[in-house]
């Protein structure tokens, strides 16, 4: 069995009633600071784990009205729903724990556990005078009164079944549940280190003779009669001990003693002694974790990092789950449905031991835990597991909370089992920046990734500050990754997406029906030989402004003149010289063309700066020429912005760029496209 969803009301930052989906194994909770992540741990944890239940007025959700806590007191529910795993067996020792709070016979069963605070019905009376008394517009009133009067006497339950029914879970089957919290903020030293210990001593003592205890070849009978053996004879050893004391005692325990008759301790003939024996349980406070290194240095586990420390308490915790389950054992006090949640495992552990330490989680899951709760913002623990693990949680500008499941967008068709294999193979620790973030712009290419930042920081919106992530997809390739943002399908990610393209306009040759990249400037002056499409790109269309999809918009160039990125950048900056780097192939001739425009000098006079034995130069001489449309001015920019898109190389010129405009903080006019895209992002 699993726990496959928790509903919630009226829990802290829950308002209404949430529910979240759950997998059954492992579950990454991500999502902005305040979202909602620890408040998820810890409703779950009112149900399976903290001894003390009992809540206070602040953690009601205080979104409400006067007139609401005037008609009744606030209430908390969670609900957690138990459903049958795919490969239980019929009569499982799942099923029995939770027979009593089934609410579905067939298979797959289910079930419900509901953990309700409140205020008693005998007390709704008195509630109900003293808020009424209250003649404030302050809401902040009317919760004084809750906590002066009546939060010490709410009470809670938790009920089996369907919570109508008012069945309070029994307590034998609830503890058959172990839920194990490490919390963001611990202290392992505290926890961990010494023998007398309760978490050490419990996991020392359940793997003592652990050879004994897991040979197969022996019976239960044997194995038990061997274990007494070692038993009997670390006792043996143990007298040997104590009577060693006893006669390196035996001058100095007169002089002890001497004292008891002067004090009068021996009264009526009853002397003083010492006696004692050692069974091997009383010696584990003796021994102390340490660290052996190859070199043979030993060293206290106190000296280790917090991180290193950290990973070993999980193991030790993880050991005693295991002993905790153990039938054998404990017999019927052994657990049946281990919980492990751990909320920010990255903030003691480096990147690569995030990493491992999640695949370890993910790959021995079955062996101690049936079901892991994690809640982080590192990229690195996205990256060690599947899209199918990964819950993100979000509050949008309204305050509305909704839940996205990226494993789950993609659906079942070829396309969507594509898609899905896509971006799974893309979201390396870089990229799945895009899942943290408020909102992301996609983009083509590096220059693009490399520049947007700065040109949003010209127009003084700093893409950091709005917590927006800038993604290059390498290409085209945004239909895979908009599945998992569309705000229209089930299951999505709701978060403001822009994606930044190009239109790259092309032409058809009619003899021999292929398609290539054209100029602006070519489009429509051969129209016997060629086909022309301004734009090749449909994501221009689809999520353009006049189709108005809720939280996805592309942004591209002007239509019928627009290309590139670069292109554009030098159309909006003719004569622009930081625009020119070191990185440039033909930066000399460019620089003598963005001077020609700059004082307007004649179209064949610009031309002929071009170099003539190269072939894209004659290429654009002839299709200028040719272009009878358009008036000098505007074949002035394209003439400039042609040569220079044929100069660059792309992610070193973007670079050398971006210092030059973080550096001398040049002016440069910002393309109008990526301004609308930083301003819509940023709303």
């Amino acid at each position: 069995m699993y726990i496959s969803k928790i509903q919630i009301t009226n829990f802290r930052g829950f308002n209404d009633t949430v529910t979240i989906e759950f997998n059954e194994g492992v579950n990454v909770l991500i999502g902005a600071n305040n979202c909602g992540k620890s408040n998820l741990i810890k409703a779950l944890s009112l149900i399976f784990g903290v001894k003390d239940k009992k809540l206070a007025t602040d953690d009601f959700n205080k979104n409400t009205t006067i007139q609401k806590l005037k008609e009744s007191p606030p209430k908390v529910q969670i609900s957690v729903f138990i459903k049958e795993s795919d490969n239980e067996g019929l009569y499982s020792d799942d099923l029995v724990i939770v027979s009593t709070c089934l609410t579905k016979l067939e298979k797959p069963y289910e079930a419900r556990l509901t953990y309700e605070f409140y205020l008693p019905e005998k007390e709704l009376k008195d509630y109900k005078d003293e808020i009424d008394s209250v003649s404030s517009d302050n809401i902040d009133d009317y919760w004084k009164v809750i906590r002066n009067y009546f939060i010490r006497k709410y009470t809670y339950k938790i009920y089996a079944g369907n919570p109508e029914h008012k069945t309070v879970v029994d307590s034998d089957a609830l503890n058959k549940f172990d839920f194990q919290f490490l919390d963001a903020i611990r202290d392992v030293e505290r926890d961990m280190f010494t023998g007398k210990n309760t978490l050490l001593k419990e996991v020392l003592d359940f793997f003592m003779d652990y050879d004994i205890k897991t040979d197969n070849e022996k019976t239960k009978t044997e194995k038990t009669a061997a274990i007494k053996e070692k038993k009997k004879t670390f006792s043996g050893k143990a007298a040997e001990l104590i009577k060693s004391l006893q006669d390196r005692m035996k001058a100095g325990k007169s002089q002890i003693l001497k004292y008891s008759e002067k004090t009068g301790a021996s009264f009526g003939n009853a002397i003083p002694n010492f006696e004692g024996d050692i069974v091997d349980s009383e010696l584990y406070s003796a021994l102390k974790l340490i660290v052996e290194y190859e070199t043979g240095i030993k060293l206290p586990a106190t000296h280790n990092g917090l991180g290193y420390n950290n990973l070993i308490y999980i193991s030790l915790l993880l050991a005693k789950m295991q002993k905790d389950a153990s039938g054998e054992y404990l017999g019927g006090n052994a657990k049946i449905f281990p919980i492990l949640a751990i909320e920010e495992p990255e903030a003691h552990l480096h990147p690569a031991m995030q990493y491992k330490f999640l695949r370890f989680l993910k790959e021995n899951r079955q062996k101690e835990v049936k079901q892991i709760f994690i809640t982080t913002h590192s990229p690195n623990i996205t990256a060690a597991v599947g899209l199918d693990e990964i819950i993100a949680l979000n509050i949008d500008g309204k305050g509305a909370f909704n839940m996205g499941y990226p494993g789950k967008v993609f659906g079942d068709s070829p396309e969507g089992k594509n898609s899905k294999a896509y971006v799974s193979r893309f979201l390396d620790v870089t990229k799945s920046d895009m899942l943290f973030s408020k909102g992301v712009i996609f983009v083509e290419g590096i220059t693009e990734q490399l520049l947007i930042s700065i040109l949003a920081e010209k127009n003084n919106k700093g893409l950091e500050e709005y917590h927006i992530a800038v993604i290059n997809v390498g290409g085209r390739y945004f239909d895979h990754f908009l599945k998992m943002f569309d705000s229209n399908e089930k299951y999505a990610i709701d978060k403001k997406i822009a994606c930044v393209t190009d239109l790259d306009p092309q032409r058809k040759n009619k003899e021999t029906n292929r398609f290539s990249k054209c100029y602006p400037f070519e489009l429509d002056i051969d129209t016997e030989k060629y086909e022309y499409k301004s734009s090749s790109n449909p994501l221009v269309e689809k999520y353009s402004k006049a189709r108005s999809h809720p939280n996805i918009r592309s942004f591209s160039q002007t239509v019928g003149i627009g290309k590139t990125f670069e292109y554009e950048l030098i159309l909006d900056n003719p004569s622009n010289e930081s625009l020119l780097t070191d990185s440039m192939s033909n930066s000399g001739e460019v620089e003598n063309l963005m001077k020609a425009c700059k004082n307007k000098k004649p179209i064949d006079e610009m031309l002929s700066i071009l170099k003539g034995d190269n072939e894209e130069n004659e290429r654009i001489i002839k299709s200028i020429e040719a272009n009878t449309q358009w008036d000098d001015d505007e074949k002035r920019k394209h003439i400039v912005a042609a040569r220079y898109l044929n100069s660059v190389g792309k992610g070193v010129n973007a670079l050398k760029i971006s210092q030059k405009l973080e550096k001398d903080g040049c002016d440069i006019v910002v393309p109008k496209y990526i301004e609308e895209a930083v301003k819509w992002i940023c709303q």
